[in-house]
């Protein structure tokens, strides 16, 4: 929190003085946190990214989650019943993406600088690992997309960002329950007249902490050991329930 305010006091002093005065870059940011711990109560988290600019102009940002490889299922219909018919991988696929603009992003620049710096949804590069029929790609990569927006870990719609006296921005970044662990990177580009004149990045690192953390990394280091004591609770368990309504 202090470090939260402290951040804004500057700021706003640098709001304040006239253009010229400070040898600054024209654009500079950070978050309210730079860190999301995932507890075993964890559901979900909310944080700011704030900044300001050296005159008025348009801001966007995007945040974008560690990269991994997806598999997505097509479902089917068989004898009346939905399974998971052909599948598709993609390789590097964020697991977080999240944008944001002053405006609509049609009204800030054109399709073509959009398409460079892979600013929205629609312009996010998913490669199929295998399939090259281009209709193939377009099916798949839009199952996808509608997954990851239904679980909420793409943005649907561009979020709003606040500026203030042409000077101050501001916008709030949600992060749901299911949001993977890794590093995050947060870009932000700074328009006038539809061209990127400044842009800023900074990181965020969500992990998990306390018993889950503990519990994950004995999982990953000690595999072994961890699947024998995994039966071993299966197994009590079992025994448990079955003493208690053989008692019943």
């Amino acid at each position: 929190m202090l470090r939260r305010l402290f951040l804004w006091l500057i700021f706003s002093a640098y709001a304040a003085m006239p253009v010229g005065v400070l040898a600054a870059p024209p654009l500079v940011a950070d978050l309210s946190s730079k860190q999301i711990r995932i507890t075993t109560d964890f559901t979900g988290a909310n944080l700011l990214l704030f900044g300001a600019m050296d005159g008025a102009g348009d801001v966007v940002v995007v945040v974008r989650g560690p990269r991994a490889q997806t598999v997505v299922r097509r479902k089917e219909r068989i004898g009346g019943i939905w399974v998971n018919g052909s599948e598709r991988v993609f390789n590097s696929v964020p697991g977080y993406y999240f944008v944001a603009g002053s405006r609509p992003l049609d009204e800030i620049t054109d399709g073509a600088t959009l398409d460079r710096l892979r600013i929205g949804v629609d312009r996010i590069p998913l490669e199929l690992s295998s399939s090259t029929d281009p209709q193939d790609v377009q099916s798949f990569r839009e199952g996808l997309i509608d997954l990851k927006q239904e679980q909420g870990l793409f943005s649907a719609e561009p979020a709003k960002i606040s500026i203030a006296e042409n000077r101050l921005f501001r916008v709030d970044l949600t992060f749901p329950s299911n949001v993977p662990t890794g590093p995050y990177t947060a870009d932000i580009y700074l328009f006038r007249n539809g061209k990127p004149v400044g842009s800023s990045q900074t990181t965020l690192a969500v992990r998990k902490a306390g018993l889950e953390a503990a519990v994950y990394d004995f999982a990953h280091r000690h595999s072994a050991f961890y699947g024998i004591f995994a039966i071993v609770i299966a197994l009590f368990a079992g025994w448990l329930a079955g003493a208690i309504f053989r008692k019943a």
